[in-house]
């Protein structure tokens, strides 16, 4: 290569630079220069945990936000907010504001206006009663007001709940301190025939409930025995949720329900779906994954068909678990996530009432239990758990019975 090609050459490389620099620099021109023309709302904290996208604290804007995501309001504080739009010029601009996350809900106190206990129980009163935040895992709960649990009488107290930030609830109530009930010593009366209980026959639930967008089933598990599943089949039953197992309470070892082969391979054989619900006494997101994955373990080799469900029903013992209600959900969550990961549906079980007052919005499906003819629950659900006392020809006892809401 002779040197006037060479010349050229960097000539060429040197022009081309340039060209690109001119680019460089008209097009920091025109974004310093570029009409920008955004308002946003007055008020630019959200509470914690809310759902917000960029596009909620902007009144007005010349353009179209490039990516209107959803922020994260999972925790507290400052957060600037960055993002991209394409103005009415058609020019790309940045843009940014701060905003605040911020948590105003005051605790939860699972209290009415009176509590009872027996004289001389040895009971921590503020630990006993439910104490609960969305945020804090550990809000500060007492008792305000004196009382002596070995001197029967009624006490007019407070219960007092404050979260870290700042928030209080306050309950007044009645603590009602009574002597325990001394035995009976009245002459024992003559055996009388057992009165059967009210029960709700699967035959009815059927004939009320069954459309071409629901199926009538069951949840089962070692407390209903021995199940005849033929006969289940014969009454129409068109899926059984089954508890794969639990653990031996907190931290403690997994055991797998006495039923629940069994179970499941009747199930398989005589063609009725298959769910599966595990009893958790998680207090981790950690814990829950490793529930997750002991239940996929133990229902490998089956067919299960249906959601596999997160039941968490440790309500008496809240407070020891030292739980948000955002820590609840998540740990629900991560079990969740883990089963949905491995190709399974997953799915909430809970109650009504804990359902409106302490679980928190979750992208999966619930199934709600509530002991009614016509829930009033507002939420979405997927399956509904309407009695605990069904009666189904295949089960000697009682039974839980269940309405499957299919997707149109």
């Amino acid at each position: 290569m002779n040197d006037k090609t060479k010349k050229i050459i960097i000539i060429v490389i040197l022009t081309i630079i340039l060209l690109f620099l001119l680019i460089g620099l008209i097009y920091i021109i025109r974004i310093k220069t570029a009409k920008i023309e955004v308002e946003l709302v007055p008020d630019l904290k959200v509470e914690f945990n809310d759902s917000k996208k960029i596009s909620d604290f902007i009144t007005s804007i010349n353009g179209t936000i490039k990516e209107d995501r959803e922020i994260d309001t999972t925790e507290l504080g400052k957060q600037k907010i960055s993002f991209k739009f394409k103005n009415n010029d058609g020019i790309t601009v940045p843009y940014f504001f701060e905003i605040e996350v911020v948590d105003t809900t005051e605790p939860l106190i699972w209290l009415t206006n009176s509590y009872t206990v027996l004289k001389d129980s040895e009971i921590d009163l503020a630990n006993e009663i439910l104490c609960g935040d969305n945020y804090d895992n550990k809000p500060k709960c007492t008792i305000v007001g004196e009382y002596d649990l070995k001197t029967a009488g009624d006490y007019e107290l407070v219960y007092k709940a404050t979260d870290k930030s700042g928030n209080t609830e306050e309950q007044p109530f009645t603590l009602h301190v009574v002597e325990p009930t001394p035995p009976s010593e009245e002459t024992p009366s003559e055996p009388q025939e057992p009165v059967e209980e009210n029960v709700i026959l699967f035959s009815d639930v059927v004939k009320n409930y069954k459309t071409k967008n629901t199926r009538i089933g069951l949840d089962i598990s070692k407390w209903q025995g021995t199940v005849d599943f033929e006969k289940l089949k014969a009454a129409g039953v068109e899926f059984v949720m089954i508890r794969v197992g639990g653990t031996e309470g907190l931290n403690g070892e997994y055991f797998v329900d006495e039923q629940f082969e069994r179970n499941i391979k009747e199930a398989n054989k005589h063609d009725i779906d298959v769910g599966i619900y595990f009893y958790s006494y998680s207090n981790t997101t950690k814990a829950a994954k490793k529930d997750a994955q002991w239940v996929l373990k133990q229902i490998k080799d089956y067919d299960v068909d249906l959601p596999i469900a997160f039941d968490w029903e440790n309500w008496k013992y809240f407070n020891e678990y030292h739980l948000s209600f955002f820590g609840l959900t998540s740990m629900a969550d991560t079990f969740l996530d883990e089963v949905e990961k491995a190709g399974y549906d997953g799915m909430l079980y809970s109650s009504k009432i804990y359902l409106e007052n302490i679980w928190m919005p979750t992208k999966h499906d619930i199934w709600l239990a509530h002991y009614t003819d016509q829930t009033t629950y507002t939420g979405k659900y997927k399956m509904w758990q309407l009695c605990q006392n069904g009666k189904v020809d295949g089960i000697e006892g009682m039974v839980d019975i269940d309405i499957l809401y299919q997707t149109k």
